[in-house]
């Protein structure tokens, strides 16, 4: 939960970036092709939760090193964050159609892919750490947290971080629930949510600069409310377009608020703690918030349990009310002005 924000403190001050991620790599690499030796499941669970430690931070890294390299982010984030949407659906058809899924085949691939993704970052771009002085906030890092003396900032991560409660309940739910209704092929049709996100990343460059920060990410919000609406009342029969636009929604619910919330965190940061920021963000989004939300969306499906399966309706319901609480706190609180997008 916490890696992200400490190696990107690690890489504002100490080393290049593209470095540490290409050690973070190499390393998870070699626990991946461990876990496929491993026959107990305790070692096994210690193992990937290791592996996670090492991965997460890779995600801000890899956004501070392209964000380095780039005049215009508003413009030109998009179009390389759309290729990771592509390698995402890559994986999920090709993994399907060998039909490994259960099989330990996946992480010799994965494996794999780790240490040729650890190799190439070491000939990324340079990104090296910032100049800083030797006082004791840059020693600990606490100067990441000035981000939070802007009130739009801090009103902007509190809505990252509860947002990511009803994001637990899709990334969790949404293909157990599709299944149990009987909804035909729903893994390979849920990768429309992956199509319907590479769509909408490239949409970003023209909205950014044109309607700002705060409709962006209302917009977001909006989607994820639309969405838990429309698992809560679709169905197999006269309500099935209900359940592929809840799916379809995913670019939308995604990327207008995660990569612009990268984005914005970019802007706000500037060069002298970019890493520590980007990390922040995913600690706020991928730590704090999807820890809040697995446990809370469990307890949720738990409850909700009957003789025959589970009342998803008022399941899908209680993630609409959150998002729609969120946004509504949003709304009020977040006064960012519209100059934040432009470059």
């Amino acid at each position: 939960m916490i890696s992200p924000f400490f190696v990107g403190l690690i890489a504002d001050r100490f080393f290049a970036a593209q470095k540490i991620m290409g050690v973070l790599h190499v390393l998870g690499a070699g626990l991946l092709f461990m876990a496929t030796k491993i026959t107990d499941s305790n070692i096994f669970y210690w193992t990937i939760l290791c592996y996670s430690l090492l991965y997460m931070p890779t995600i801000a890294l890899s956004n501070s090193v392209a964000f380095s390299q780039m005049t215009d982010p508003g413009k030109q984030f998009p179009w390389i964050r759309v290729f990771g949407t592509i390698g995402w659906i890559v994986a999920g058809v090709m993994i399907g159609q060998m039909g490994i899924e259960k099989s330990a085949d996946t992480f010799y691939i994965a494996a794999a892919v780790s240490a040729g993704l650890g190799l190439f970052s070491f000939i990324l771009p340079n990104t090296p750490p910032k100049a800083q002085t030797a006082d004791a906030s840059s020693a600990l890092g606490t100067e990441a947290f000035v981000l939070f003396k802007d009130k739009s900032y801090l009103v902007f991560f509190i809505a990252a971080i509860l947002i990511c409660v009803p994001l637990s309940f899709y990334y969790g739910f949404a293909n157990p629930f599709l299944n149990e209704i009987g909804f035909p092929n729903a893994a390979s049709k849920m990768t429309l949510g992956q199509v319907s996100e590479a769509v909408f990343i490239l949409a970003i460059p023209l909205l950014f600069n044109r309607i700002g920060v705060k409709n962006m990410l209302i917009f977001g919000m909006l989607a994820w409310v639309l969405r838990y609406v429309f698992f809560a009342y679709g169905n197999t029969g006269d309500a099935n377009w209900m359940l592929y636009a809840g799916i379809v929604l995913h670019g939308i619910c995604y990327d207008f608020f995660f990569v612009t919330g990268y984005m914005y965190t970019e802007k706000k940061a500037g060069e002298k703690i970019k890493n520590a920021a980007q990390g922040l963000f995913t600690f706020a989004t991928y730590g704090l918030g999807m820890v809040i939300g697995t446990g809370y969306s469990g307890y949720v499906v738990d409850g909700a349990k009957t003789a025959t399966g589970h009342n998803w309706m008022s399941i899908w319901m209680v993630p609409a009310y959150i998002a729609a609480a969120v946004l509504v706190f949003f709304i009020v609180f977040f006064k960012e002005k519209k100059s934040i997008a432009t470059t």
